[in-house]
């Protein structure tokens, strides 16, 4: 199956020789059944909403109400996809969906989010097989959708992390925390907070990574959920 990578930001520049870029990332976690074709969003526009049967919209650094001209681009290009193809959102990506479909992102009150998170799973979708209680997946971000859009459901949350997983009807599905991370990269990623919060912090985050993830019930879920 071919899916469409917007790729709207960039790992830092000295981790990608080992773990690649974000599009590169989610073809490893998507498998070999997945061809993943990039389009730089920060450079160019997106294709047309039906030239592939799913996008998935990366992780980046930048925030989305950061105001820049391809940021408003893309938010305009989700509002207008939705609904003609199928959507998946990662960090940025879930929040733009959010931001775009009448939700709301700001900074989290409660600061970064790092390590390995819990998240209670409160609705049961068609595509989740297994469907456990909790899920644990790797985290990486400040910023939050504080408001979900009116049709967003709340598939997963967590104190920290009230929308943590947001599905819209039965064609987009995004995800703040990274399930495309590897442990060694979320623990890399930790690891460049430190000067930023306390050195405590960032050692109980890495020390989280040591612990299993669910990274590989998300990517089942992420399988099902794109094929339909």
């Amino acid at each position: 199956m071919r899916i469409a990578a917007l790729e709207t930001g960039y790992p830092p520049q000295h981790l990608v020789a080992e773990h690649g870029t974000y599009p590169d990332m989610l073809a490893r976690f998507l498998g070999p059944e997945f061809e993943v074709e990039v389009f730089d969003v920060q450079k160019s526009p997106p294709p047309a909403p039906d030239a592939y049967p799913a996008f998935a919209v990366m992780g980046s650094p930048s925030g989305v109400y950061d105001g820049d001209p391809w940021i408003a681009r893309l938010l305009e290009w989700i509002g207008q996809a939705q609904g003609r193809t199928r959507l998946l959102g990662v960090c940025f990506g879930h929040q733009a969906i959010a931001q775009a479909l009448g939700g709301e992102v700001r900074k989290a009150p409660a600061g970064w989010g790092l390590g390995l998170h819990r998240y209670d799973v409160v609705s049961r979708e068609p595509w989740m097989e297994p469907a456990p209680d909790q899920i644990a997946i790797p985290v990486s971000h400040q910023d939050q959708v504080v408001t979900a859009p009116p049709s967003a459901r709340v598939v997963a949350r967590s104190a920290f992390t009230p929308h943590a997983v947001l599905a819209y009807g039965d064609d987009a599905l995004s995800f703040q925390c990274h399930p495309e991370f590897t442990t060694a990269y979320a623990q890399a990623l930790a690891e460049r907070r430190r000067g930023q919060i306390p050195d405590t912090a960032v050692e109980s985050a890495k020390a989280s990574l040591e612990a299993p993830s669910d990274n590989p019930v998300a990517a089942d879920w992420v399988r099902r959920f794109l094929r339909g």
